[in-house]
């Protein structure tokens, strides 16, 4: 608008009110001291800004365009600018500030005004007027009291079920546990394994229906009691801010679990160690308090047994006498080699003539596959037989006994080398996963009985995808980031940030960890 147009036209800024401050910081009062076609500018941008937010309901709110260009969508709150038409996410204001000389933004969420230099929202009388305005008659022009018959006379067009359908969206902000939880230096192997607990369904319940009495429990630094607040937290409040696990971590720092001494460390863990570590003293917290012996048959009623494990069944059969033995022993999750799969697999395609790519890093491999290597086939082995009363030539096969409800799957990316070096190496072998499993081959059952038509039990065999960790970049210096499954919508976890993924962003992932639920629970 040009600064010669009529004054009728032109936006004025509101007159100070007794006690009040005449702008919401001194450089909102910059702005509104330069020349009224800067002044009508940014008035009637935040107006339009207001309609924006408040006449319109996007279907993907709080979307922005980052500053590469990729399309993000955000659990929370965008920042529309005031000065030109960009909406930024909370880490690009900086750039686009720096870049731009833009310091005035409006949150998406409430119509707020956030100064940059201020690092604040600002409360300025001019604005809020227009805000509450927009907010208490959805107009800009005063509060005229409307009459009965306008309130409440039909709308032909509003009151359509297809313009309802349409236009009606679910609420931006509910307590349905999205939420990011804040990196409190090297934490994120940390992070990726407590939203795995928080999305899944079973734990959700258990802890939500006061399944852990932290009010009466007087067990200190409480790691289970740091998890009730947790879910308390992320399902009952409705905020989309980050989230500080102080208790969980305290209550992880002082923990006299031997076992995981080297996860205390200010420095990157392994994930896998760390979700092993909180199952045990959940179990301890909410069980018998004993703790789980590798090798046995451990049975509890614990929620962390109901919910995770599993039992395997070894069975060991001699080459002389045909005499079969089976040793069952309870197992939290399924460890899965990568690296003799794809050794085998690199070796199978330089023969073909595939090239000389590297067989750490270019031979893909399927889920199923590793599975195979590990559960239906079999592998010679020596034992003594009790029927030979000698030591004689066996093959054993492992098979899954009892599956859980919950299958917990690592994919062992990290191999330790022993010798005259000892060394780490990380496989970066792709796995293709699938969003739906059938566990049904890898089952003791599957051995002994006819399947084709049992239906029910194929079902009770079948799970869907629930979580999928993700661990980026080198073995020392990596970075870990989860994608989890809220009903049918997947949402990728980095820290406290968490947005809208795509089918597509969860199956090209280098997954390290695999939840998987039961069809009958999902």
């Amino acid at each position: 608008m040009s600064a010669n147009a009529a004054s009728s036209k032109d936006h004025k800024v509101k007159e100070p009110q007794p006690g009040q401050p005449m702008y919401g910081c001194e450089h909102v009062g910059r702005l509104f001291n330069q020349d009224q076609a800067t002044i009508n500018m940014s008035i009637q941008h935040y107006k339009t800004i207001l309609r924006a937010i408040f006449d319109i309901n996007p279907i993907l709110s709080h979307t922005a365009k980052g500053v590469d260009g990729q399309v993000v969508t955000s659990i929370t709150p965008t920042y529309l600018c005031l000065q030109c038409p960009s909406t930024l996410t909370d880490d690009d204001l900086t750039k686009h500030g720096n870049k731009k000389s833009h310091r005035f933004y409006v949150e998406s969420r409430s119509g707020a005004l956030y100064c940059q230099m201020c690092d604040d929202i600002v409360w300025d009388p001019t604005f809020e007027d227009l805000r509450l305005k927009k907010l208490g008659t959805g107009s800009f022009f005063g509060s005229r009291k409307r009459k009965h018959e306008e309130l409440f006379a039909p709308d032909p067009v509003k009151d359509a079920p297809q313009y309802i359908s349409t236009n009606t969206t679910l609420a931006t902000c509910k307590a349905n546990g999205l939420r990011g939880i804040y990196n409190a230096g090297a934490t994120c192997y940390q992070n990726v394994v407590l939203q795995s607990f928080l999305h899944n369904p079973i734990l959700r319940n258990f802890y939500l229906s006061d399944g852990h009495q932290s009010g009466s429990c007087d067990t200190p630094h409480c790691l289970s009691c740091a998890m009730d607040d947790m879910f308390q937290e992320f399902y009952a409040s409705e905020t989309t801010n980050g989230y500080t696990a102080a208790n969980i971590l305290s209550g992880f720092w002082i923990s006299e679990n031997k076992a995981f001494e080297n996860l205390v460390a200010n420095k990157e863990q392994d994930a896998h160690e760390f979700f092993q570590f909180m199952a045990e003293e959940l179990h301890e917290r909410n069980g018998d308090g004993k703790r789980p012996e590798i090798g046995s048959e451990h049975t509890c009623n614990c929620i962390i047994h109901q919910t995770y494990y599993g039992k395997l069944q070894t069975s060991t059969t001699c080459q002389n006498c045909g005499g079969v033995t089976n040793q069952a022993q309870s197992f939290l999750d399924l460890s899965v080699p990568l690296e003799n799969l794809t050794q085998k697999r690199g070796k199978k395609n330089l023969s073909n003539g595939d090239g000389v790519a590297s067989t750490r890093t270019q031979n893909s491999v399927t889920l199923q596959e590793c599975l195979d290597e590990e559960y239906i086939k079999s592998d010679k082995c020596e034992y003594r037989c009790q029927n030979c009363n000698s030591v004689q030539q066996a093959r054993r096969q492992t098979s899954i006994k009892k599956l859980p409800n919950v299958l917990s799957i690592q994919l062992k990316r990290f191999e330790f080398k022993q010798g005259r070096n000892d060394r780490a190496q990380k496989i970066e072998t792709p796995v293709q996963f699938p969003l739906q499993l059938n566990m049904l081959p890898y089952t003791t059952r599957a051995r002994t009985q006819d399947l084709k038509d049992n239906y029910e039990l194929q079902r009770s065999c079948t799970y869907d995808l629930l979580c999928v960790v993700v661990h980026v970049g080198d073995m020392d210096t990596g970075h870990y980031i989860s994608y989890c499954r809220v009903g049918d919508q997947w949402f990728a976890f980095n820290d406290h940030k968490v947005e809208l993924a795509q089918k597509s962003d969860v199956l090209n992932a280098k997954a390290y960890l695999l939840f998987y639920i039961v069809r009958s629970l999902s």
